[in-house]
């Protein structure tokens, strides 16, 4: 995921360069955040190979604004030299990275975008304040220094259409208000990959399947259906390009507030395939099915992380 911001955002870059120099502008368009500041992107991977294929699927103009480089440590010294850092490793490795010693101090005051499923920006603040050795009783006291200077925690969650600019991003409501630039650097960020909508901590989770697990949970029927097309004699190949033709109406009708049994209803036709093909599905129950996936998957979120 972290590779798919990154191109995204360094394409949307060389693009605004380009228009610049074209139009013979010194300065950023105002809207932009980049006016504030040149930005220049490290990523850091954990092996010289991911670096490697990192680096290797940059365009060379990407790479001006790009450095890469590779540590099996955490790279407390990198984040310490950065003015905004992204959390894009598997979440599972929150705690490890997060309580490295030193990272608070690499850390303090700096806007801090999570895209970590399951890890909520209070859960990374606590971890990130522990790299500092403070008690329990410490972490509720307001007049204690350290935490005066905690970083700021932001929460997004982009899904893999992200690759393709088409990412649903949803952005957890921040519990204080963000100040405006980096408001700004967020939502500008996440626009770069798709579109962006803010949810309340509490729907977070849920949303997290909602346009990440979903999307993979999806491939199931429709790999199922292009099964049945090539038992019933159709090429897989010219199967999908119909089964895409027809995905893109659904997502129309959609959009278009049209109401899923509205328009299976529409298309129902007495004695028709339709309905046959609709009657198959409630018979394997997979509605209930469906429902299932998305509420397991919700409560596997909501579980404690040890």
């Amino acid at each position: 995921m972290g590779g798919a911001i990154l191109h995204r955002v360094v394409d949307a870059m060389v693009q605004e360069e380009k228009t610049r120099m074209a139009n013979l502008v010194s300065e950023p368009d105002e809207a932009s955040p980049l006016r504030e500041s040149n930005y220049k992107f490290i990523a850091c991977t954990k092996t010289s190979i991911s670096a490697e294929r990192l680096l290797g699927s940059l365009t060379p103009e990407q790479r001006s604004y790009v450095s890469v480089t590779h540590s099996l440590n955490v790279p407390v010294e990198v984040i310490e030299n950065a003015d905004i850092v992204v959390l894009a490793f598997k979440p599972f490795m929150a705690e490890d990275v997060l309580t490295t010693p030193g990272m608070h101090q690499a850390l303090a005051g700096k806007l801090v975008i999570s895209v970590l499923a399951g890890q909520t920006p209070q859960d990374l603040t606590r971890m990130i304040l522990r790299s500092e050795a403070i008690g329990p009783s410490q972490l509720d006291s307001r007049a204690n220094p350290v935490l005066m200077s905690r970083p700021i925690v932001v929460k997004a969650i982009p899904n893999m259409a992200a690759r393709y600019s088409q990412s649903t991003t949803i952005i957890e409501t921040p519990e204080e208000r963000l100040p405006d630039h980096m408001s700004s650097f967020v939502e500008w960020l996440f626009s770069q990959v798709g579109t962006i909508k803010y949810l309340p901590p509490n729907q977070m989770d849920l949303g997290s399947v909602l346009v990440g697990a979903t999307l993979a949970a999806m491939t199931v029927p429709v790999e199922g259906m292009l099964d049945g097309c090539v038992v019933e004699g159709m090429k897989r190949p010219d199967a999908m390009e119909l089964m895409i033709g027809g995905l893109k109406g659904l997502t129309a009708a959609l959009e278009a507030g049209v109401h899923p049994a509205v328009l299976r209803e529409s298309i129902s036709s007495p004695r028709g395939c339709t309905i046959q093909a609709l009657l198959t599905l409630e018979k394997a129950g997979s509605r209930a099915d469906y429902a299932e996936a998305i509420i397991n998957g919700t409560q596997h979120l909501k579980k404690p992380k040890h």
